[in-house]
């Protein structure tokens, strides 16, 4: 049984579907549903629901069945959330967010950055010169800044992501 509230998982949801969507996730009755039900149940707007449950299906974690009205001909169409797949989506985002940290980390580690006291923004070396080392917001001086805190902070980031998806290459 997977716990929706766990922070990992939630912080996905919200992320993959935002907040009213979360809510869809959260609420959604076990057994299959309309969307017109899922949105009275959950009290989200029925358009809301309807993009949080293609959004879910895309990423095989709703599924739907479709049913014809033998009087009218009219299909209807009855979702239930299936989180079956939901570790392997967690992984597959973990990747993802490990190959950002790796291509950010070997930015950081090849460039000089400069900024100015009120850190108003960062400067790689080679514009700071263009600006002849005065920040275009503020008019203060900028200075070189040492990156080696970010650099190792994401170097242990990259330790801890890569011991969770067990060290599969990104």
């Amino acid at each position: 049984m997977v716990d929706i509230n766990d922070p990992v998982v939630k912080g996905y949801f919200i992320n993959l579907v935002g907040e009213e969507g979360f809510k869809v996730v959260q609420k959604m009755p076990m057994e299959e549903v309309t969307d017109e039900k899922i949105s009275e149940v959950t009290g989200v707007l029925l358009n809301i629901v309807r993009r949080t449950l293609f959004i879910l299906y895309e990423n095989r974690l709703a599924v739907y069945r479709r049913v014809r009205d033998t009087d009218s001909g009219w299909l209807t169409y009855l979702w239930k959330l299936d989180l079956g797949n939901l570790n392997a989506q967690l992984e597959l985002e973990a990747k993802k967010v490990l190959r950002n940290l790796k291509v950010k980390l070997e930015f950081e580690e090849g460039k000089v950055f400069y900024t100015c006291k009120n850190q108003c923004n960062r400067y790689l070396f080679e514009y700071a010169t263009e600006l002849e080392f005065i920040c275009p917001i503020c008019d203060e001086k900028l200075e070189y800044q040492d990156n080696d805190i970010i650099i190792n902070a994401l170097k242990r980031r990259i330790l801890e992501l890569e011991a969770l998806t067990s060290g599969v290459p990104a």
